[in-house]
């Protein structure tokens, strides 16, 4: 079969540029005209799709060739986009840069051929004139297969400027279809990890994608837009669907269940488990054992396909807070705690006593616990000299180096998650060190110029610092049931 979703893909030279106000204003603006718009991040990154919801009131979702292969980005983007008018995926980086020495592989021009989408290139001028024409010309022509459809011309000074920027690109052949004057930035705070996740700062979020598309609105021929993505290519094959991808049957799993042994010591300070916020009653559906999601503005770093993998695997997934939640959900019998930002409510969540001992009592039992990242920090004894669950006999701090980049894994051994020499594909994106690095038995073994081990596999708890796409390895999410099932 095949389809066609009317889509573009918001590129630039380089980082910096202005994507993602351009990406999220245009989002905006195209849903204020009543179009149900799928917004899609090109990488790994976690935060720019939670501003893309803002914008368009639906899940943003990451098209990433690296994590979930080149196979997956055509049916992962027609998944997301079903019933919708327009798609709108924000690129990464420059418009060529992809995973270091693997070519144009994650690229945003790769992801762009992947979907047959027209490219339109954000360029900042605030530093030129004719010379965008060159600068416009050279990414148009690099690789044939990359159609550059137009361009929107960024931190435009004058009228007289944008004179000389227009009779530059119309020797390039290029159409401009917007231009943005240098305005003052709309408010998008960084943080050492990039924008601070809307989960943070809700009420300035909306002003602010209200402000990007208000913007995007003014500035740039909404109507030249939406032609030039009505022509882009259709797309063969069907949409990815997470019931299909977890129905073959569960391997067997080679480990016996441990829960029931002795739990490890409650974090120090535990008070007395309290009623909390999530102690509410839930009723387990018979046969569909209860996965508790770590949320709230400390866990962000989530993709929407694990949830709906769990899901499809049977499980009945609850979302909880740990800065506000003293009890885990009723009936949990998993635990998966995403990335984020530990580190900025180490606080706060250090002060949660009675979740952290609820943490502790549920993975000393065996359960099953997934925690990538953040939620390898939460894990640990300690983070930053404040305590934390004490599941993991290891420290966290935060440091100034950043550690980032894609990663190739494979299981060192059986765990929750995977069997031994399973391959899957990791990113790492972090400002923390934990010491030691790795437990008796290691989550992974990363493969690479230097190679090492990296991560805690104990009893049911799989800890590391890579976050991982399940949707490429849905293997994952079937066997994390499974063992929630019968731990």
């Amino acid at each position: 079969m095949s389809a066609s979703v009317p889509r573009l893909v918001i590129a630039a030279p380089s980082s910096g540029s202005g994507k993602t106000t351009v990406a999220t204003g245009l989002m905006a603006a195209f849903a204020a005209r009543g179009l149900a718009v799928s917004p899609h991040k090109v990488g790994p990154d976690y935060i720019d799709p939670g501003y893309h919801a803002l914008a368009t009131g639906r899940v943003g979702r990451n098209l990433d060739a690296y994590l979930c292969g080149p196979e997956l980005v055509g049916p992962l983007f027609l998944h997301g986009a079903q019933g919708c008018d327009i798609a709108v995926v924000e690129g990464v980086m420059g418009l060529y840069d992809g995973a270091a020495g693997e070519g144009e592989l994650a690229s945003t021009a790769h992801v762009a051929k992947l979907l047959r989408a027209p490219v339109v290139l954000v360029v900042d001028a605030s530093s030129q004139s004719r010379s965008v024409a060159a600068l416009v010309h050279g990414f148009a022509s690099w690789d044939p297969e990359v159609r550059v459809g137009g361009v929107i011309l960024n931190k435009v000074a004058s009228d007289r400027h944008e004179e000389l920027l227009r009779e530059a690109l119309d020797q390039a052949g290029v159409p401009v279809l917007g231009v943005l004057r240098r305005v003052p930035q709309v408010d998008t705070p960084s943080r050492h990890l990039g924008l601070v996740p809307v989960a943070e700062r809700h009420a300035a979020a909306v002003e602010a994608v209200a402000a990007m598309g208000a913007q995007v609105s003014d500035g740039c021929d909404l109507d030249a837009l939406a032609g030039l993505a009505r022509s882009a290519g259709a797309l063969s094959g069907a949409a990815w669907d997470a019931a299909e991808a977890v129905s073959s049957p569960p391997p067997p799993l080679p480990f016996p269940s441990s829960r029931g042994s002795a739990p490890s010591t409650p974090p120090e300070g535990s008070a007395p488990r309290a009623p909390g916020r999530s102690g509410r009653p839930r009723p387990q559906t018979p046969g569909r054992p209860v996965v508790a999601v770590a949320g709230g503005k400390a866990f962000t770093f989530s993709y929407a396909e694990t949830t709906e993998l769990l899901t499809a695997a049977g499980a009945d997934v609850v979302t909880f807070d740990p800065l506000r939640d003293e009890e885990l959900p009723e009936g949990t019998a998993g635990l998966v705690i995403g990335g984020g930002f530990p580190e900025v409510y180490a606080s706060e969540l250090s002060a949660n006593a009675p979740l952290r001992k609820a943490v502790a009592e549920l993975a000393g039992s065996g359960a099953p616990v997934a925690a990538e990242c953040a939620g390898l920090l939460y894990l640990c004894r300690e983070l930053d000299g404040l305590p934390m669950c004490g599941v993991l006999d290891a420290g966290a701090r935060m440091t100034e180096r950043l550690t980032l980049g894609y990663r190739d894994a494979v299981a060192v051994g059986d765990s929750v998650l995977a069997a031994a020499g399973t391959r899957m594909r990791g990113h790492e994106f972090h400002r923390t060190a934990v010491q030691p690095g790795s437990g008796a038995e290691p989550a992974w073994g990363v493969r690479g110029p230097r190679p090492r081990v990296e991560g805690f596999v104990e009893r049911g708890v799989h800890a590391s610092y890579l976050h991982t796409h399940w949707a490429s390895e849905p293997g994952v999410a079937r066997r994390f049931v499974e063992r929630c099932r019968t731990s």
